[in-house]
This record gives structure tokens, sequence and C-alpha cells, in this order.
């Protein structure tokens, strides 16, 4: 086939120096030949992550056939990795052995990702089969609810007394040389009573005196409740630039940790949602979602987007009688929409980012709305006087030119006003920004828009 003549080979040696896309595109022309034994061999070269990524860029039919050929080895580790949309059809067929014996190898984050996804009787089946400690570790986790950190931490911690020397830390570390991986620099330290008491370091675990207790060398930690948005803790994150934290219950008992590695997924996924909302597509979609499902998810916000636009028809409608007799204000009248709606678009952008990052709140919320007002009269005016003076070339008519440049000035000042009000509103009410704001947006500048400009025609003009 001429997919398959086209795609280079990719040899397993130098598969590293490939972009995602080319691996992609190489693994399109082995489906489209059904080569089996190939799709085999290059799939053992992947990671988790990569065959994740993969079986992401398929449709659904295509998926089923890669899956059934993903090394049995690492298929759970690629079944936690997938977004919940992808999971569910993959488990389908797969029984409650078969994810028990998928489950051995895989620490307790991974095996709760992957039980949310299947029946009660099958969670009970699975859970039955798994150690005991895992299965209280999956327990703890699904005491949580899905915003909370305690669902995303790490319950399986490496943790130390306070009351034991350096030399006796060192033996026990000694006993497994697994406890320990290349990115670690602190242990925890904890009381009999599991109370979270600081870090030690390893590098003073290693140049103070052996005979040294761990209560004379321990720092302070940064931890963070397990009861706390999760939103929340990746602000935290930010703002101390840590790798991980600690995860206290409200009596200060160490539960568990939180890694940079899941903060910087909820970060990618918290983005994904946000990109979704602002063009008014559902959270459950997937890229190669079935046709009738995205035309389900999207007909929704395409509905409350026509009552909107026929709310400004209606605006419009009131003005029949100047836009019967100047034909002009009909071919101007979507520019004036068209820079308030971008002005307001650029505004609403920065501010829902900024409320993402936790970067606006208490007084600089005043600070935002007084600049984003002269932001928009400045460039308002700027693009006015523009306007003006292309409608004057045009029309050659001085009135029509007046009421294209104040109308424009009104509404751009408006839109950018209305790109923070709106979303902090929003906020305030705990309605996601992201999913309302451009929607109400959109409204506030076709009306403010439609009724400066035609208002101003019927004074001016009529």
């Amino acid at each position: 086939m001429t997919t398959a003549q086209t795609t280079p080979m990719l040899q397993p040696s130098s598969q590293a120096l490939y972009s995602v896309e080319d691996k992609l595109i190489y693994l399109q022309s082995l489906v489209a030949d059904e080569a089996t034994d190939a799709i085999e061999a290059f799939l053992a070269e992947q990671s988790e992550y990569e065959i994740a990524n993969l079986l992401e860029s398929f449709p659904s039919d295509d998926r089923q056939y890669i899956w059934a050929l993903v090394p049995t080895e690492i298929k759970g580790e690629v079944l936690a990795e997938v977004v919940d949309e992808i999971r569910q059809p993959l488990m389908r067929n797969i029984s409650s052995t078969e994810i028990s014996v998928l489950a051995q190898d895989l620490d307790a984050q991974d095996i709760s990702e992957i039980l949310d996804t299947v029946s009660e009787r099958v969670r009970s089946k699975v859970m039955a089969t798994l150690d005991e400690d895992v299965r209280l570790q999956v327990n703890q986790l699904n005491t949580y609810e899905d915003w909370e950190v305690g669902s995303y931490m790490d319950p399986d911690i490496i943790q130390i007394h306070d009351d034991i020397t350096l030399r006796e830390v060192q033996n026990w570390l000694r006993l497994d040389e697994d406890i320990l991986d290349d990115q670690s620099q602190e242990l925890l330290v904890v009381d009999k009573s599991q109370q979270l008491l600081g870090l030690l370091s390893l590098v003073d675990l290693i140049k103070h005196s052996q005979d040294t207790l761990v209560s004379e060398l321990i720092d302070p930690a940064v931890t963070i409740n397990d009861r706390m948005d999760i939103q929340d803790a990746a602000s935290v994150f930010r703002s101390e630039d840590i790798r991980y934290a600690p995860i206290i219950n409200s009596h200060g008992e160490l539960v568990g940790q939180l890694n940079a590695e899941d903060i910087m997924e909820i970060i990618q996924d918290d983005v994904d949602s946000t990109m979704k909302h602002l063009a008014g597509v559902s959270d459950d979609e997937e890229l190669f979602a079935p046709i009738l499902t995205s035309a389900k998810s999207r007909s929704i916000w395409l509905g409350i987007n026509l009552g909107t636009a026929l709310l400004a028809a209606a605006v419009i409608g009131q003005f029949e009688a100047v836009l019967a007799k100047v034909v002009a204000l009909a071919v101007l009248m979507p520019v004036v929409a068209s820079m308030g709606g971008i002005a307001g678009s650029q505004t609403l952008t920065v501010v829902i980012r900024g409320l993402a990052m936790g970067q606006i709140g208490g007084s600089n919320r005043w600070w935002l709305f007084n600049k984003e007002l002269w932001v928009g009269a400045i460039n308002g005016v700027v693009w006015a006087v523009i306007m003006a003076i292309i409608a004057q070339f045009w029309f050659h008519n001085i009135k029509i030119s007046m009421v294209i440049g104040c109308a424009i000035a009104i509404n751009m000042t408006a839109a950018n006003t209305s790109g923070i009000a709106i979303p902090l509103m929003l906020k305030r009410m705990n309605i996601d920004p992201a999913l309302s704001a451009s929607v109400i947006l959109t409204t506030v500048t076709d009306i403010v828009g439609f009724m400066s400009f035609l208002g101003l025609a019927s004074l001016l003009i009529l």
C-alpha cells in the first residue's frame, strides 16, 4: 500500500529519535496492512505512556485491534494511563480474573483508577484477590471525593521514625534496594503516633555521625491536607516549586504523598477541560468519539448559542426603519460585533487562565477590572478612529463615520469589562467560568454593539 511505502521503518534501536507523529503514522501503516507481528514488535518497544497516547489517536475499531496486541505485562499500566472515556470500552470484554492478573504489579493509585470504570460486582472480585496492604490503600483512596487531594495521592510512602539513629536508617535502606529511586532526596519522618515531623535529607543521612538521632536533623516540610481541593494543591506546588508534598489528615497524621508528576497530569487535564469548555464541548468527548456521541455533546451548546443569537436578532429587529433607509449600516454592523467579540475574548482568556492558576482574588480583582476598563477604552478609541476614517472613505458620510466610531469605542470598552466581570461572577456562583462565560460574553458584546450602533444611527441619521 502507498501508506506503507511512504512511511519510514522505525528501527527499535533508534525509536527515541522519532517524533510522536512519526510513530503514529508508522503504526497507522501497520494497522492498514494488518501486520500483526510488526505491530506486536513495535508496541513491545514503547512505554505505557506512548502506547496510551497512540491508542487515544485511533478510532474505536482500530483501537480495539491494537489493544489486543499490547504486551500483557504492561496492559495494566496502559489502562491506568488512558482517559476514562477510552478505558471503559477497552475493559468491556475483560473478566474480573484478567483484571486481577493485570493488577498484580500495579500500585494502589493505578488499581483505583482502573476499578473506577468497572461494575461493583467485578470490583469486589478483584479487590478480594489483592494483597491486604494494597487492598487497604485502594480502599483508603476511595474514601475521597474526585476533587480532593487524597484521591490523587500515593499512599505507599517511605517513612522513618524520629527516635532512631542514622546508622539504623542506612541499615534499613540497604535491606531493600528498591526502597529509594533515583529521584529520592528526602525521607519522611514521623513519631510513634504517625504525626508528620518533617524531612530527613539523604545528604544529612550520609555526612553526619552515624550515631546521630534522626530527630536532630529534621527539616520542615511543605504539607498539604488530604481534603484540600486538588486545584489549590496545584497552586501550592507552583508557588513553592516542590517535587512532592507529604499529605496529612486533619489530625496531622501522615497518610500519603502527592508527586509533581500527578500535579502535571492534573494541570494538563484542567487545560484540556478549559479548552473544551471555552468551545462548548463536553469533558466526555474524546477526539475519536463516535459521530453521534460528538454531535449530541455539541448540540446542547449550539442550541444555547442559537438562543443568544435570536436575542441579538430581536435587538436588530427593533431598528428596521433605520436599516431600511441606510443600507450602509447593514454593511458595517458585523464590524462592531466582531471587534467587541475579539476584545472580550482576549480579556476572557487571560482572566480564566488567571483563575485557573489561582492568581486572581481579593483586592487585585478591582485592579484588574480598572485595568481592563482602560485597556478597552484606549483600544476602543484607537480602532474607532481608524474605522471612522475607513468608513468616511468608503461611504463619504460623516454621520455614518461618527456612528461606527462611537459604537466601536463603546462596545470594546464594554467587552473588556465584561470579559473580567462575567468569569468572576460565575466563579462566585460556583459555576465553571470556562463552561459558560464565552456564551454570555458573546451575548453581551452582540447586544451592546447592536444597541449602540443602531441606537446612535437612529439619533444621528434618521
